[in-house]
């Protein structure tokens, strides 16, 4: 049986994954890398490590395998991160990552001064501080020496493809995040360029998701321990492989994840932007387009509480946090990084809210997972307003393990939610990518039906969805009566 590569480059981890051509997976390896944080709010990595983690990963991803089985490798990488190459495609510093806050002057004049109806004709959506755009201009402005080196601009995932196989390239899910591209026409803006001071010749060639950039360069491939034959699929942004992962496809399908990051993710066949600039208008990696939400802290909002806060490796107990679904009177605000949709706020902080005496660990537990849960419902309630009905949704991620946070989701949103037999996020639908570009299905759509099924759901519960609708309107007052707050707190720092 031919076999397939998916990578999916995480913010903390990268993560690997063996899948033969019907969709099963012979197996998978995770390999850890730092995250340094040079000052407050800043977030960056070595591109470096990245590539040593895969070459680490794959020794153990490919024990017990013949390699020529396998045949191809795609990715599924975090977005918006900026990795600037120099004329001999050195890394000119470190990539300044997603979750990055350092941009706010950046993002204010994209905004502002250019104006953001004039962004969103160029490009379909706003500047947020995470974008790659804003980091550019950070870049030319503070570290003018660095820019001036700059002979290529690549995403994460990207890098490693052009480290892989050579080709400078990128797709058109990842590329639509940049704030560079034209996503309704699916080219580089000439318009942005000229705002931010950026040579299209140090832009990559786009391709569509699925499409083959090249094959592995042989002294890659020999310490891969792959064929040179492999070939090098372009991949997608994280959100639109996990999307892939799932299965959500074509017009109308919904997925939740709850990852590092929170997103909620509305695939459409046609291009739309949300009227409001609140969510963000991308490419996705079956060919059409998506609306889409991303908070900036799910998963990692648990994290932070159990193991920093309650230095526990499980937390709370489950039942004890079941037991106040629906009559938990906490609140948790999930702005650990500021927040992005829909607030585009970098100001923004976590707070817990309405602590009594008789607050437990419990009740706190279960309002960050209904803090998230609520952030994204704040999304919803954007595609709303434009005109998107979701009936149903997906869910995936880590945070999508846990059966009371995806009851948690069912009943603060009010729709069933679908679990997959296969949830694997960004690097399952990175190996679905692979198999469609090395031909062994002719569609993404196609290979999700193949290979994507469900396993369970969680219905919502009519009593529970009306005691979270009157819990989503007291939570959904909290940031606008904060948000001046937030801004005299980060005047004091």
């Amino acid at each position: 049986m031919n076999k397939y590569i998916g990578i999916d480059l995480g913010t903390s981890a990268v993560k690997l994954l063996l899948v033969g051509s019907d969709g099963g997976i012979f197996n998978e390896t995770q390999e850890e890398y730092p995250v340094f944080y040079p000052k407050g709010g800043w977030s960056e990595q070595n591109p470096e490590d990245w590539i040593n983690a895969i070459v680490r990963g794959m020794k153990t991803l490919l024990v017990g395998t013949d390699p020529s089985e396998v045949k191809g490798i795609s990715f599924g990488g975090q977005m918006h991160g900026l990795v600037a190459l120099g004329r001999s495609d050195e890394v000119v510093r470190p990539a300044i990552l997603w979750n990055d806050g350092r941009t706010a002057e950046e993002t204010a004049y994209l905004n502002d001064a250019v104006g953001r109806d004039k962004l969103s004709a160029f490009t379909a959506n706003i500047a947020f501080a995470g974008f790659t755009a804003p980091k550019i201009l950070w870049m030319k402005k503070h570290e003018p020496e660095n820019f001036a080196r700059i002979a290529k601009i690549m995403l994460p995932k990207d890098y490693v493809a052009y480290m892989l196989s050579g080709v400078h390239c990128t797709d058109y899910s990842d590329a639509s995040g940049t704030l560079l591209l034209d996503v309704k026409n699916g080219k580089w803006s000439d318009e942005m360029c000229g705002i931010c001071g950026v040579k299209k010749e140090w832009l990559p060639e786009l391709y569509p998701s699925h499409a083959v950039v090249g094959t592995l360069k042989p002294e890659v491939a020999k310490r891969l321990g792959l064929s040179p034959s492999v070939k090098v699929i372009a991949g997608a942004g994280d959100n639109a492989a996990a999307a892939v992962g799932t299965g959500t496809v074509g017009d109308g399908a919904c997925n939740i994840s709850l990852g590092t990051s929170g997103t909620i993710f509305v695939s459409s066949g046609s291009f739309g932007v949300d009227k409001a600039n609140a969510l963000h208008s991308f490419r996705h990696a079956d060919g059409g387009f998506h609306l889409m939400g991303c908070i900036l802290s799910a998963a990692s909002c648990n994290k932070w509480w159990v193991e920093d806060i309650l230095r526990s490796d499980h937390g709370v107990e489950q039942k004890d946090m079941s037991a106040l679904l629906g009559k938990n009177d906490v609140y948790f605000l999930p702005y650990m990084m500021g927040e992005r949709s829909p607030h585009n706020d970098v100001d923004a902080r976590s707070m817990f809210v309405g602590m009594r005496p008789d607050s437990t660990r419990s009740g706190m537990g279960l309002a960050v997972m209904e803090g998230v849960t609520y952030a994204l419902r704040d999304c919803l309630e954007v595609a709303k307003s434009n005109g998107v009905k979701v009936g149903r949704t997906r869910i995936c991620g880590g945070g999508a393990r846990s059966e009371l946070w995806r009851t948690v989701v069912a009943n603060v949103f009010g729709i069933p939610v679908d679990t997959v037999c296969t949830e694997k996020g960004p690097s399952y639908g990175a190996a679905l990518l692979a198999m469609v570009g090395c031909g062994e299905y002719a569609s993404v759509a196609e290979a999700c039906d193949a290979c994507v099924s469900l396993r369970s759901a969680v219905l919502p519960d009519e009593k529970l969805v009306k005691a979270y609708e009157k819990g989503y309107n007291v939570y959904r007052s909290l940031y606008p009566a904060m948000k001046d707050v937030f801004k005299l707190m980060k005047n004091m720092g």
